[in-house]
């Protein structure tokens, strides 16, 4: 990802390996990175097992929360496409026992690879 690209908020596929490394401590034992997406310093790590939203907060990054979220929980996504003058497209994913939709923002040019990977991996 360009810096350019990081300036304007564009979201691109990074290498999953890399990233794999990097969360190695906190993936389990028999789980692999299928496809990562990253927003400037948030990243949506796609694994066998479960959605991962990462969201690295504060002026250092040093503080992240990782919102894992199991295939099998969600019931339901929904992508909004951006339009000509609205350049964002947004995530909202539904989880079982939930009422109200976790809501991401995303660049449109990843709102169709994150929607597909969910496709792939909710009705594998």
């Amino acid at each position: 990802m360009g810096l350019l690209d990081a300036l304007m908020g564009n979201a691109s596929e990074v290498d999953s390996g890399e990233v794999a490394r990097e969360l190695e401590p906190i993936l389990g034992d028999n789980e692999q990175v299928d496809k990562v997406y990253k927003l400037v310093r948030d990243m949506y790590v796609f694994t066998n097992k479960r959605l991962i939203l990462i969201d690295k907060q504060g002026m250092t990054g040093r503080k992240v929360e990782y919102h894992s979220i199991p295939y099998r929980a969600i019931t339901q996504f929904k992508v909004e496409t951006a339009g000509h003058f609205d350049l964002d497209a947004e995530l909202s994913v539904w989880i079982s026992g939930s009422s109200d939709p976790i809501k991401r923002e995303l660049k449109k040019n990843t709102a169709a690879g994150i929607q597909k990977c969910l496709a792939n991996w909710m009705f594998a």
